[in-house]
């Protein structure tokens, strides 16, 4: 039986379920078979692709070689940045679709913010008329700042339905949630569990340390839960959607079953001493990552 995964209602009036699978820096081979388990043998429903993770068509492959229905099954993949503009975004949407080897995706993001507001809004015409189309039951973004946000809500049309993160204790994105509260704009978190522990790839980044924190461990312990049960439990309880990755048949059913306990208010204080601002990747006003000539 299925896990009860929590549902978000997102403002294109798609539903997503709140927990879903990432499958960053997996190989096509290793992301079909976890895909496969995550939907046959562990439950899950919300699979989390992009084309720049190079592994879109396991994905694709997992999907279709399950026992699940494609309409029963939420995934989201992203355009990434050297195919950003309106034309560009058109094609890489199609070849997206074609890796995949489906007729739509639920969700559509913007992998980076450019550090050029004309393409960014050039982009978001695109990704407008992919609505449009159908083809994608919602559109949204990742690493998008209140102020890039802020760009598209002026422009007025489609808000996005989605913002994607860097989030965890460590960074808490306060300002970011706020913002989303306030439009309507879902917040998803990348890197739920902090990253791993040679993940650092920002300026100012640091390799993870929260699978092995005292607070986060203590409270484990308390609940006879792991440390990655704690954090994606954090995530929910705080209405965030979360993607915990993993190619690891143990650690993809135990990043799901979470639904047997919950975090107490003394639990979640700690956990809010956290909030250093500490990242494991790049801030997006550092690099204009993959930016068309």
């Amino acid at each position: 039986m299925s896990p009860r995964v929590p549902h978000i209602v997102l403002n294109s009036g798609t539903t997503i379920p709140q927990l879903g699978l990432g499958v960053w820096q997996a190989t096509n081979d290793e992301t079909e078979h976890a895909v496969r388990f995550a939907i046959d043998e562990a439950g899950y429903r919300h699979i989390d692709t992009a084309a720049a993770y190079g592994n879109e068509e396991g994905v694709g492959r997992g999907i279709s070689g399950s026992g699940v229905d494609r309409e029963d099954i939420f995934l989201t993949t992203k355009l990434w940045n050297s195919d950003q503009g309106y034309e560009p975004a058109l094609k890489a949407f199609d070849a997206s679709l074609a890796r995949l080897g489906l007729d739509y995706v639920d969700l559509y993001l913007i992998h980076w913010p450019l550090q050029d507001d004309d393409r960014i809004l050039r982009t978001w015409d695109a990704m407008e008329k992919i609505a449009e189309s159908g083809k994608a039951k919602a559109i949204g973004v990742c690493n998008f700042e209140p102020r890039h946000l802020q760009l598209l809500v002026d422009r007025g049309g489609v808000v996005p339905a989605v913002d994607q993160v860097e989030l965890h204790p460590h960074l808490a994105q306060l300002d970011i949630r706020k913002y989303g509260a306030e439009h309507g704009i879902a917040v998803e978190s990348w890197s739920p569990l902090g990253g791993t522990s040679n993940s650092g790839w920002g300026s100012d980044s640091k390799p993870n340390t929260l699978l092995t924190d005292p607070i986060i461990t203590r409270i484990g312990d308390r609940h006879s839960k792991t440390a990655a049960q704690v954090l994606i439990r954090w995530h929910l309880q705080n209405g965030l959607i979360v993607i915990p990755k993993s190619v690891h048949d143990a650690r993809i059913a135990e990043n799901i079953d979470v639904f047997d306990f919950e975090l107490t208010d003394q639990d979640l204080s700690e956990i809010e001493t956290m909030d250093d601002g500490t990242r494991v990747g790049a801030h997006p006003d550092e690099l204009n990552i993959g930016a068309p000539e």
